[in-house]
């Protein structure tokens, strides 16, 4: 039986630092908009993987063109945000997380503001598994699906800032840059979150 390699040693030690980790829950959030969205890990080449999408453009879309995570707002029809993650994640995607992986863990809430309306909507991240090959198949809704290295999002160097603009307000933002793909905004605390536990 051979020995680990120091990325599947990396994996496991994210599946157990998730399943101890103790997510911030908002308790009001069954009283709000609410979405999910799915962290989808896999091993390849001895090196781990995140999945994300380039949301394609749409007018009206706040989070149009952005790197995200495969997720959406919650139907009426879902009993969970588990159930809405994984929903989304096949209809964006073509990936059915039931068949080809399963959750690992989730990270906290995170409170957004919606499409429309002033009642903020929480945002539910679920981690996922693959423990087989997938074939991408993007809806209308994704322009493209790309696998980060984690090995890339940890290391420093990688991590830029940017300058993000509302009226007169300007901010300086963290955020990598990966090719010409920025992420940044809610997918990056996610993603900070995640690999903080490590």
């Amino acid at each position: 039986m051979r020995g680990k390699t120091a990325e599947e040693v990396a994996l496991q030690h994210i599946i157990e630092r998730l399943g101890k980790f103790k997510p911030r829950q908002r308790w009001w959030r069954r009283w709000v908009k609410r979405s999910a969205v799915a962290i989808i890990l896999r091993e390849l080449n001895d090196q781990i993987e995140v999945l994300m999408i380039k949301r394609a453009d749409r007018e009206g879309d706040p989070w149009s063109g952005h790197m995200a995570f495969p997720g959406g707002r919650m139907d009426r029809g879902d009993i969970t945000g588990l159930r809405t993650a994984i929903r989304e994640t096949e209809e964006e995607t073509g990936i059915y997380l039931e068949k080809a992986g399963h959750c690992i863990g989730r990270l906290s809430d995170i409170v957004s503001r919606p499409h429309s309306g002033r009642q903020p909507m929480v945002v539910t991240p679920y981690a996922f598994r693959l423990h087989t090959a997938v074939s991408i198949e993007p809806n209308h809704e994704v322009a493209e699906a790309v696998w980060i290295p984690l090995s890339f999002l940890m290391d420093p160097e990688e991590r830029q800032t940017m300058a993000w603009g509302n009226g007169k307000l300007t901010l300086t933002l963290p955020c990598y840059f990966f090719g010409k793909r920025r992420i940044w905004g809610m997918s990056l605390k996610m993603l900070d979150e995640l690999l903080g536990l490590i």
